[in-house]
């Protein structure tokens, strides 16, 4: 069965380009060109991911960004003109995964949009052995222990599961992966974007903060997600 897309752009000559690639790839295209529109079509394409442009006008695409999270956690890919760091950092603060400046090469979406695949990829949570269902205990705390299940793809805070974004899913995984062991931002770089990103290694930052929000105890005070100063991130299991 083919995967979805919703390709979220205003200018009418990308918007075709893109589904014409997409649709040689394999995947099922919808299109919207305007972000009220991409907010109305989520509920009704059901996309298994997003392209997002961020100049939409009257609602850009961090608004449709910020209007999809509170429901869907599917991937967001933003393709955009703005280059500026601070729109890179904006964009991903408010849920994007990855993102593209134009002008951009369509093989580099196609293989940003593979590699989000490839994260996709864990079996269905309730069909795991028990040993797979068992998991990595984070944290043990004795109400609420987080337990990261790789086979299933999932993490929980006891009976709750964390909505966390693939690349929030990622990070989290490479630091369990070493306890203890010092990741620097550009290792997390290579190893959770797989084929690279060519921008400011800052938007590691971005992710890890965002991921605290989630799984530790007190986000202004993390023990999970430790900060090495000078060094990068270790994951401590508590």
């Amino acid at each position: 069965m083919s995967l979805r897309i919703l390709i979220v752009e205003d200018d009418d000559s990308i918007r075709t380009a893109l589904r014409w690639a997409l649709e040689d790839e394999g995947y099922d295209v919808a299109e919207a060109a305007s972000g009220e529109e991409a907010v109305r079509m989520v509920g009704i394409a059901a996309p298994d991911m997003m392209i997002v442009d961020l100049m939409l006008g009257s609602m850009d695409g961090f608004t449709v960004i910020r209007e999809v999270r509170r429901a869907h956690d599917l991937p967001v890919v933003v393709v955009s003109a703005r280059a500026d760091t601070q729109d890179i950092v904006a964009a991903l603060e408010v849920g994007a995964d990855d993102y593209v400046t134009k002008p951009f090469q369509i093989k580099e979406i196609t293989a940003r949009l593979r590699a989000l695949r490839r994260r996709t990829g864990a079996a269905p949570a309730g069909h795991q052995p028990d040993g797979a269902q068992a998991g990595i205990v984070l944290d043990h705390d004795p109400e609420a222990p987080l337990v990261l299940r790789e086979a299933s793809g999932t993490v929980h805070r006891g009976n709750q599961q964390v909505p966390l974004t693939l690349t929030e899913y990622r990070v989290l995984c490479e630091l369990a992966a070493a306890p203890g062991r010092v990741f620097s931002r550009q290792a997390l770089l290579e190893r959770v974007w797989e084929h690279g990103f060519f921008g400011d290694e800052r938007i590691v930052d971005v992710h890890v903060r965002r991921l605290r929000t989630k799984v530790e105890r007190d986000a202004s005070a993390p023990r999970l997600v430790v900060t090495v100063r000078g060094l990068g991130y270790r994951l401590d299991p508590q």
